[in-house]
């Protein structure tokens, strides 16, 4: 019998598993003293695993939004018409890809792959032309400036045109808003082959084996399960997330899986523990049928080593710090598996998310103030910003911003406009000023825009808003975003 053939303990693999998942540091220290072992990183829970698509990188706004997301720990892929620039610009720890949102076949399924929040910053070039005579030169507010001009692409091109072109490609590849991707089997990065490994009843002397395959298109959770020796269980597990994952605000977790009849279970732990507490929830799988099996946080069991803990709190949502599958004679407290099977076994992943969350925005559009105001009624453009009183010399560059972000709002896909008062180079920190209904005048540093770009991605109040932002008179070392975006009235 297989069984009988495979009952020889294997004490080669138990250290080997212990080893990968550095539950003895002194083996785990050994082996990073051998050339050419794999080293050992904790994989990072709090960085996002989709990417922020960012358009108009290379511009005053963008390159410092850039900036803000890699420090923040996320992804960033950058939206760019000339590569040797961008790469000059931003360095070299940006994914680039070369397009262009006024050719809207550019915008390919390779640009928006794994896209989960674009933030646009495109605009026209807007060149001053330094006048031969003073009374060519004018003024605003006592300052002296020079008649300016488009330079390049008109202002429908781009901020209409370009804008609509990038909304329509966004719609078609951004996630459901209410969730989050936690592991693409589909599209596996390197990081995402190092973090699954192997726990089978071998840990306490069994002789079952499995493991996890990066396939095209899903991963492969397969082994054997044997009884022998009293075992009688195979897993996959991955790694701590340091930091863990932070799933509050979310119902649950969903996979989508392929199996082969048995009924498997799924585990979710908040102690970095190797012997821990776990969250399990089993579910049924459809011979060789892809189905989706949601996991709700209300409904997960707490064990330890297949023994309910009654006493025990509900899960900690906000600090996951491990996943876990398995296929196990046992269900929990003695009760045995009804649909196990020993022998071999299959079960396929194409993904593994967080559902039931609040819906945040995942476009932010840069506008500008001012968009509304060339020809309403009542307004005195003596005493408007130049882009108000030069609209119509301009190329209608207000009217067409406007008519970019009407297409964003018909979308469907949640948002923030942000419309910020007249750019400024100089250093940000400042306070802000939010409004709506286009009525406020000032000045805001572009250091200062591209934080408020980054940090409206986590606000639910900042979903489907419309805001003018001004800096204040003081200087603030910390902001409270929820109380700022708790005064703002979504767009009807």
């Amino acid at each position: 019998m297989a069984d009988k053939n495979r009952s020889q303990w294997d004490l080669g693999r138990f250290v080997q598993t212990l080893t990968y998942f550095e539950v003895i540091p002194l083996l785990n220290w050994i082996q990073q003293l051998i050339p050419g072992s794999p080293q050992n990183h904790p994989p990072d829970g709090g960085k996002s695993m989709g990417v922020i698509l960012v358009a108009g990188a290379t511009g005053g706004v963008g390159k410092r939004v850039v900036k803000r997301l890699l420090e923040t720990g996320v992804k960033v892929r950058a939206l760019v018409r000339d590569i040797d620039k961008a790469r000059s610009i931003l360095g070299y720890d940006v994914d680039l890809v070369v397009a262009d949102i006024t050719k809207p076949e550019t915008l390919t399924p390779v640009v928006m792959a794994n896209v989960e929040a674009v933030i646009c910053c495109t605009a026209v070039r807007v060149q001053p032309v330094e006048g031969d005579t003073p009374d060519r030169a004018k003024y605003y507010q006592g300052v002296k400036f020079y008649q300016p001009e488009i330079v390049g692409d008109t202002p429908e091109t781009v901020e209409y045109q370009g804008v609509k072109n990038l909304v329509e490609a966004a719609a078609k590849y951004l996630p459901s808003a209410d969730e989050k991707l936690i592991f693409d089997f589909t599209n596996p990065s390197t990081e995402l082959k190092n973090v699954w490994g192997a726990v089978d009843d071998v840990v306490m002397g069994g002789v079952s084996a499995s493991n996890i395959f990066l396939r095209e298109n899903t991963a492969l959770f397969t082994g054997n399960v044997s009884t022998a020796n009293s075992g009688g269980f195979a897993s996959v597990r991955t790694k701590n997330f340091d930091p863990p994952f932070n799933l509050s605000g979310y119902a649950g977790v969903e996979l989508r899986v392929k199996g082969d009849g048995q009924r498997y279970k799924f585990f979710l732990r908040t102690d970095p523990q190797w012997d821990s507490l776990g969250y399990s929830y089993s579910f049924d799988t459809v011979a060789d049928t892809w189905i989706n099996v949601r996991v709700p946080f209300a409904d997960l069991i707490p064990v330890f080593r297949a023994k309910s803990v009654p006493n025990a709190p509900a899960i900690d949502s906000s600090k996951i710090n491990s996943f876990q599958l398995m296929l196990s004679k046992f269900e929990y407290d003695g009760a045995l598996n009804p649909k196990f099977s020993p022998g071999n076994f299959a079960l396929e992943v194409e993904e593994i998310k967080a559902y039931g969350g609040s819906k945040k925005p995942q476009f932010i559009l840069v506008s500008s103030a001012g968009v509304t105001r060339p020809g309403r009624p009542g307004i005195n453009l003596a005493e408007e910003p130049p882009a108000v009183r030069l609209n119509d010399q301009l190329g209608g560059i207000l009217t067409w911003k406007l008519k970019g972000e009407d297409s964003l709002r018909a979308s469907g896909i949640p948002y923030t406009i942000i419309r910020p008062c007249a750019l400024t180079e100089e250093a940000g920190g400042r306070a802000m000023i939010f409004e709506q209904g286009d009525n406020i005048r000032g000045k805001i540093s572009r250091e200062d825009v591209a934080l408020l770009c980054v940090r409206s991605l986590q606000q639910p109040q900042a979903c489907n808003v419309t805001l003018e932002v001004k800096e204040g008179e003081s200087i603030t070392q910390s902001i409270d975003w929820e109380e700022l975006f708790s005064h703002l009235k979504p767009d009807l």
